[in-house]
């Protein structure tokens, strides 16, 4: 059974913001539902009393991140077959698997391409056979790549720095193609940096936030790669849950066959730097201990913040939590649960 999130956004503000849920039951399918996000989406929908279908392979999540009342299936999306089988009377599939690591996917970029991009093309296809209404997939700010233009906006995106990002700009383009030719209805999220609670602290590439709360918590040193002046749009996990929900419902009639449209930014449309996240942080724990900076990391991107317009206009998005909120309430979990996933 998942550890709970907080009281920030309740299920009957999600009934609010989302109303296309308060009436109708529908099944979702959630893929890497026992990872971080999913399970934050799987929680939500059990919430709003949705049948909810989880695929993971348990390879990075955790049965125990999801609640009682989700059928789950243990498989890979490499395996079309497992995908298959989830997919089959889906309403709606959230496409949440992946390898997400930056550093990871430069000494294994086969491993990255096997489970990044051919295992969402098995969910695309999977999708289209059983005429699913709508496939929302995470995609990832890291498209942007050496773009120069900031806030990063869509359409204007740069050199592509890392395997990671080219499996992620690969499913946007299936994603277009498959709309283009067979009428099949997708939307691209990309995230910018989502953190919050039940996210893993313990891995070689964990996210910055839960590596600096849990070295604090340790009373050790956290570590910086370069200056500290990189910034980013941390993006709190209510927020992208919330984009996920109305992503199923959204009226896309405006792109009028342009699906490049289709692929949009999920953040809170401002940055903030690694620096000013670690005495934000080191604040909400009152501790005193001093950060050691090592080299920069390649394929890491300096700065990082997103132009959320196209996702207001054709979403309704706005952010629902803003960074220090969602900080408060992070750091109260992982002082909680010991930053145990």
């Amino acid at each position: 059974m998942s550890k709970p999130l907080g009281t920030l956004l309740s299920a009957e503000n999600f009934r609010t913001l989302v109303p296309e849920l308060q009436s109708k039951r529908f099944r979702f399918l959630v893929t890497g539902g026992a990872g971080f996000i999913g399970s934050h989406i799987a929680e939500t929908l059990i919430g709003l009393n949705q049948e909810v279908v989880v695929l993971d392979s348990l390879v990075n999540g955790r049965r125990e991140n999801l609640p009682n009342d989700v059928r789950f299936i243990e498989g890979d999306i490499r395996n079309v077959d497992a995908v298959d089988q989830a997919v089959k009377g889906a309403d709606f599939v959230l496409h949440q698997a992946a390898l997400g690591s930056v550093p990871r996917s430069l000494t294994e970029p086969v491993l990255f391409h096997d489970v990044n991009v051919t295992g969402t093309l098995n969910v695309f296809e999977a999708a289209r056979r059983h005429s699913v209404k709508r496939v929302v997939y995470a995609s990832s700010s890291s498209v942007y790549g050496s773009t120069t233009q900031h806030p990063n906006t869509e359409g204007c995106e740069g050199e592509l720095l890392s395997p990671y990002a080219l499996t992620k700009h690969a499913n946007e383009k299936y994603a277009q193609m498959q709309s283009k030719a067979f009428g099949f209805s997708t939307v691209g999220l990309r995230y910018f940096n989502v953190f919050g609670p039940r996210q893993n602290p313990n891995s070689q590439y964990a996210a910055v936030i839960p590596k600096f709360i849990t070295s604090l918590l340790k009373n050790e040193a956290p570590t910086i790669y370069g200056d500290g002046e990189a910034s980013r749009d941390f993006t709190f996990v209510q927020n992208v849950v919330y984009a996920n929900l109305i992503a199923c419902f959204a009226d896309l009639s405006s792109i009028q066959g342009d699906y490049r449209l289709s692929a949009m930014n999920v953040a809170c449309g401002h940055t903030t730097s690694v620096n000013d996240l670690f005495s934000q942080i080191a604040r909400l724990l009152d501790s005193q201990i001093v950060t050691k900076h090592v080299s920069p990391r390649a394929g890491d991107i300096r700065y990082s913040y997103a132009n959320i317009e196209r996702a207001r206009r054709l979403l309704k998005f706005e952010p629902q939590v803003e960074i220090a909120d969602g900080l408060s309430v992070t750091v109260e979990w992982y002082k909680k649960f010991g930053g145990k996933s």
